[in-house]
């Protein structure tokens, strides 16, 4: 990967991209796959029509820095959440309207789920709680977590959300009228969350450079440890056989066919240039993973296969945001110093 030129094939090929005024918190495509947004840290949204992918609309979003942002439970749209308080809906024209004002409480995490009838849940975490709405942004109740809400995920079929919190995490039933979570234990600072396609393993990243899991047919703990940095990004892949996770010199996946990975070695893929990966996003049809690196370095990973290939050059800072379009044919990913790219991957 020494030629630049040549790492950078995918990107000045079938790419598009540009160099932003601030940090890419976050990056996300609509339902529909017809339009991309990026977050920053300047309150901002970068909006792009993937039709005309050339044309990138600035979108003042939040009073301060864009924390979450996710696709809106409709087909087109997203939501956004800040360090001002607010969940804003963002339509693709770039109208915004506020679902709710936290009264400047920090708005971390968002999560959304949508069915093929149109209903939506909108999860949205603010400090100890996870507040449920949902697809027309009407509150629907809220969940009390013993501390700080670090992650959500919703299961595949939108009946549970998770959140992860100091010593373990909470899985609720939304629409239980108990209220009453299941919880999994597990001592130390949990970063983040994921739930397995089939909904019966939960995995966390913790602050102390391991991921931590429970299966949930008998409470089995799952310890995976081993990392030299922190694993921000986590995500199954869409057959399930697979974890990504970030925070080591490579993809690290931990394989979970036959009950999980107790007493396996991951697979570990894309290493050897003694980059911290930063980021990962795992492709919603195949086992395909792409990373980003602290370098800059984006790569595409075949599980199956055993390839790996390069997206786009370093040099243009440590990779902070990356997402896959819902059918797989787009690519977005940003950088800490602002840099944000589209690659398409639908082109012959």
């Amino acid at each position: 990967m020494s030629d630049l030129q040549d790492v950078d094939q995918l990107l000045e090929e079938r790419g598009v991209h540009h160099t932003l005024d601030a940090f890419v918190t976050g990056v996300s495509f609509d339902r529909a796959a017809k339009h991309a947004a990026f977050a920053l840290g300047d309150g901002t949204l970068r909006l792009v029509t993937l039709a005309d992918a050339a044309d990138w609309r600035s979108v003042a979003a939040h009073d301060g820095g864009v924390l979450a942002l996710a696709p809106d439970c409709a087909p087109t749209g997203f939501v956004s959440g800040g360090d001002d308080g607010k969940l804003q809906h963002v339509a693709p024209d770039g109208t915004i309207a506020t679902i709710a004002d936290f009264g400047g409480k920090w708005v971390d995490h968002l999560a959304t789920h949508a069915d093929a009838k149109g209903r939506g849940l909108l999860a949205a975490a603010v400090g100890k709680y996870v507040h449920l709405f949902d697809e027309r942004g009407q509150k629907l109740k809220q969940f009390a977590h013993p501390s700080t809400v670090t992650g959500i995920a919703f299961d595949a079929k939108g009946k549970r959300v998770a959140a992860s919190h100091y010593n373990g995490a909470s899985l609720w039933f939304v629409a239980s009228k108990s209220d009453a979570p299941r919880v999994l234990e597990w001592k130390g600072s949990h970063t983040s969350i994921a739930i397995n396609p089939a909904g019966d393993h939960v995995v966390t990243a913790m602050q102390e450079n391991a991921l931590h899991g429970w299966r949930l047919t008998d409470s089995q703990h799952m310890r995976m440890s081993g990392y030299p940095g922190k694993s921000k990004f986590i995500a199954f892949t869409k057959s399930g056989k697979w974890l990504a996770s970030s925070g080591a010199e490579g993809i690290v996946l931990w394989p979970f066919t036959g009950g999980g990975p107790m007493g396996k070695q991951p697979l570990e893929m894309a290493s050897g240039d003694q980059a911290l990966c930063t980021a990962i996003a795992t492709h919603p049809q195949h086992d395909v993973c792409a990373a980003g690196f602290d370098d800059g370095l984006v790569v595409l990973a075949d599980i199956n296969s055993g390839r790996v290939l390069p997206a786009a050059a370093p040099g243009r800072g440590s990779v902070s945001a990356l997402a896959w379009s819902p059918d797989g044919t787009w690519l977005g990913f940003g950088t800490d110093t602002g840099f944000a790219a589209l690659i398409d991957f639908s082109k012959r």
